[in-house]
């Protein structure tokens, strides 16, 4: 990792150099600010730096020495992560290196370490990651240990403020008396909640959130966007890559949605049977999870269609493309009918959460709404 890879940041990316050349490395250093700022990312790329046998002349990691590289695949022998992570089903409390493969794939998707996604990495989808107790005895003894390849033994922790209480006593006393050599990196989204005698040990600075043109421009270079959505979407994630990606997510899949909707539709009115059990096939493609938010999807789009021909635009709440179909179909949904589809979405996403066959389940519904969007204009 680059400081240039890394969006914005002028004046932390100055902070961290100035560290290094007045020789003033702290043997802890907290990196904090909001969310999806690309904290992480900075942590990273002042470890490289700091390890670099061969820096350039304008403050960066070569990225080809074998230190830069062993940091490239996260598997520098003197660097140790240390993150949030499950209990197993056999109740040990785990340590950060039994999810290594797992953390690596999660940091090369979400760069901006979105947390919400780095939950659904464990089967256990109603527990919250925790650092435990065993992982600062762990880092107590990697420390312990002589540096391998370089002077600097570097503990990278990300969101230390979900430590355990116990973890977090024993982590005080490493940062209070730390061996020779070695530097913490603490990568915080709430600096508050850190154990207040960790936080007055370590060195602050803080990362402002990155500005809505920044974004816009890193959606536009990433991920080839057009330059005015980039800026629409950068402009509600209020500086959040994170909340900026889940946003393009949620909006891909409900245009995806809609677009199934739309396609039923119109082969109920039809009556096109063959249609419909490739139409099934597709949305039971989407898995239970995703079939569910399909329905889900739908009985709003209903009621929506529903309420639209009243002609009481504040009661509305359609974009552009459901707005534009809906003003010729909402006359199929009407009073006739409109509460009959809504049940029978409600029972497909019943059965298909009670994993019944979806495909048949869809097929089924597909059907129905032949009788039903008749009904709706007799």
């Amino acid at each position: 990792m680059k400081f240039s890879d890394i969006p914005s940041h002028e004046k932390e990316k100055r902070q961290l150099h100035q560290l290094i050349s007045d020789n003033r490395i702290p043997h802890a250093l907290l990196l904090h600010g909001p969310s999806g700022s690309g904290k992480f990312m900075l942590a990273r790329a002042f470890a490289q730096y700091l390890h670099c046998s061969s820096p350039t002349h304008d403050g960066e990691p070569c990225g080809v020495c074998p230190s830069c590289l062993q940091h490239s695949s996260f598997n520098h022998p003197d660097v140790a992560y240390v993150f949030p992570v499950v209990k197993n089903e056999g109740g040990r409390r785990p340590l950060s290196e039994d999810f290594m493969d797992d953390f690596k794939d999660f940091v090369g998707r979400s760069p901006f370490m979105d947390f919400e996604k780095w939950t659904g990495y464990f089967d256990k989808k109603n527990v919250r990651p925790t650092i435990y107790v065993d992982e600062s005895k762990r880092i107590e003894e990697r420390l312990s240990v002589t540096a391998l390849t370089s002077k600097w033994k570097i503990v990278i922790l990300w969101l230390p403020e979900l430590m355990g209480e116990e973890a977090a006593n024993k982590l005080l006393k490493l940062i209070e008396e730390p061996a020779e050599g070695t530097v913490f990196i603490l990568v915080s989204n709430n600096a508050a909640a850190i154990l207040p005698t960790i936080r007055s040990r370590c060195r602050p600075l803080e990362v402002s959130r990155l500005a809505d043109r920044d974004v816009a421009v890193w959606l536009c270079d990433r991920l080839s966007m057009d330059e005015t959505e980039a800026k629409a979407v950068a402009h509600v994630a209020e500086g959040n890559v994170n909340a900026a990606l889940r946003g393009l997510d949620a909006a891909s899949r409900s245009r995806m949605y809609f677009d199934l909707f739309v396609r039923l539709m119109r082969l109920a009115y039809m009556r096109d049977v063959k249609g419909m059990k490739e139409w099934g096939t597709a949305v039971a493609d989407l898995g239970r999870e995703g079939a569910v938010r399909f329905f889900t999807y739908c009985t709003r789009l209903i009621r929506e269609n529903f309420i639209y021909n009243f002609h009481v635009g504040d009661l509305n709440y359609l974009n552009s493309e459901e707005e534009k179909f809906s003003r010729n179909f909402a006359r199929f949904i009407t009073e006739k009918n409109a509460e009959r589809i809504v049940l029978c979405m409600d029972r497909a996403i019943e059965d298909i959460a009670g994993n019944a066959n979806a495909k048949i389940v869809c097929f089924d519904f597909a059907v129905k709404m032949i009788i039903l969007i008749k009904e709706g204009v007799e």
